[in-house]
């Protein structure tokens, strides 16, 4: 009788490599890796990971996972170095960070960091990142058939109204106020309408583009990377078109840490933007951050948005405060009310009373509730103009932007 020898199968090709100074540091990011791949990663350590991809074994590696935290800020230098030889050999890279300084951060992503996922991993994150590294590259359409829209041409020498809108509680309505009185400031200067340009501030959750289903461009982040040699150029790059009529600033694809930019970063970015519109509306995160002050004292108006209950009062009184105590302009802030009660509720009339006269606050701009045509029109990425144009809260938008209109016309002339 004879006997076949079994043959063992090779083993599956490596397509993927953690790189760090100790994975085990990073529970999630193994997890994630063994349900993604399966057995088919591996990992490396810093001073490792520059010679292996020069080894033919590396020529399968579709991308690195290079995962890092405080520690390491010390080595940007020779992770950066990684990144950048990971791109010499054709292999993307996902950076995955936790508790690193923003300025580490954008020198790493400038190095050529294909995506970056913060840490803890949110749940899906990963394999999202994966999913997009894996897409194929859009096909490139010759120009005599391409129907790309055109790039916003820009023109300098304004100094446009900077109008920032800020909700004092979850779900106030202060993008839907900042969208639509964006959109209906570009119809209000007659023959000559202005030129209006909407920036999204919320870096991590900023709805804008979803409410006027528009895409995120990847020029937003590169910009928001490289604010100190921002142009009016670069600026219309990452700039989106909604009509023809409004220029729109959109968050970033990715959730980006709110203080990825600082105070000088936003204040450059809304000077170049003033000066290439009339009207620069600004809707801004729910979250305080440094470079809130900076459009606090650079807004000619700044709208906070509170709704008739306990919680818009309560955060109302605590900003007072925290303005207050650091000799903050808190009487430049002009609150509005929305979902405010119909005249004829006179009794939600004097609770509105009493809401102003407890907290030192007026609350002359009141907007009424447009039921479930301001959301059916959110979902459809539809202004209201477009959607529900007899929506009693579009009507009122409308007055505040010929107000607004006519309060920068008043200061043109003035000066």
């Amino acid at each position: 009788m004879t006997s076949t020898p079994t043959t063992q199968a090779d083993p599956a090709p490596i397509i993927a490599c953690t790189i760090s100074r100790d994975v085990q540091n990073f529970d999630l990011l193994i997890e994630d890796m063994e349900t993604i791949l399966g057995e088919a990663w591996g990992d490396l350590g810093f001073d490792e990971a520059l010679a292996f991809m020069s080894q033919p074994e590396a020529s399968s590696l579709e991308f690195v996972a290079m995962a890092i935290d405080a520690i390491d800020e010390g080595e940007v230098s020779q992770l950066a170095g990684i990144i950048k030889g990971a791109r010499t050999h054709g292999i993307k890279v996902i950076l995955i960070a936790e508790d690193v300084t923003p300025a580490s951060l954008h020198q790493l992503l400038r190095s050529g960091a294909d995506e970056f996922v913060p840490y803890p991993l949110p749940e899906g994150e990963l394999a999202a990142a994966v999913e997009r590294l894996r897409a194929p590259e859009p096909v490139p359409v010759p120009a005599s058939t391409a129907s790309a829209p055109a790039k916003v041409k820009l023109s300098g020498g304004g100094d446009g109204v900077l109008i920032a809108v800020q909700g004092l509680s979850g779900g106030c309505g202060a993008t839907t106020l900042a969208v639509n009185l964006a959109y209906e400031l570009t119809s209000v200067g007659g023959d000559k309408p202005p030129k209006v340009c909407l920036i999204d501030l919320g870096l991590q959750f900023g709805s804008v583009a979803t409410y006027l289903d528009l895409p995120r461009r990847e020029a937003v982040f590169e910009t928001l990377s490289d604010i100190e040699s921002m142009d009016g150029e670069s600026l219309a790059q990452a700039l989106v078109s909604f009509e023809d009529k409004l220029q729109v600033f959109t968050s970033p694809a990715d959730i980006l840490p709110l203080d990825l930019i600082g105070p000088s970063e936003v204040s450059k970015l809304l000077d170049i933007a003033r000066d290439h519109f009339d009207y620069v509306v600004v809707d801004m995160p729910g979250t305080l951050v440094q470079w809130t002050e900076t459009v606090l004292t650079e807004a000619q108006i700044y709208i906070a948005l509170v709704e008739l209950d306990m919680r818009s009062a309560q955060n109302t009184l605590r900003l007072k405060r925290m303005l207050q105590s650091e000799d903050l302009p808190f009487d430049k802030i002009r609150f509005a009310l929305n979902r405010s009660p119909k005249f004829t509720d006179l009794q939600g009339k004097s609770r509105v009373k009493r809401m102003a006269d407890s907290l030192g606050i007026s609350l002359d701009l009141q907007l009424p509730d447009g039921g479930r045509a301001v959301m059916q029109a959110c979902d459809h990425g539809l202004p209201l103009a477009a959607h529900a144009a007899k929506n009693p809260l579009r009507k009122e938008i409308v007055k505040l932007a010929q107000q607004l209109n006519a309060i920068g016309a008043d200061d043109a002339e003035a000066a």
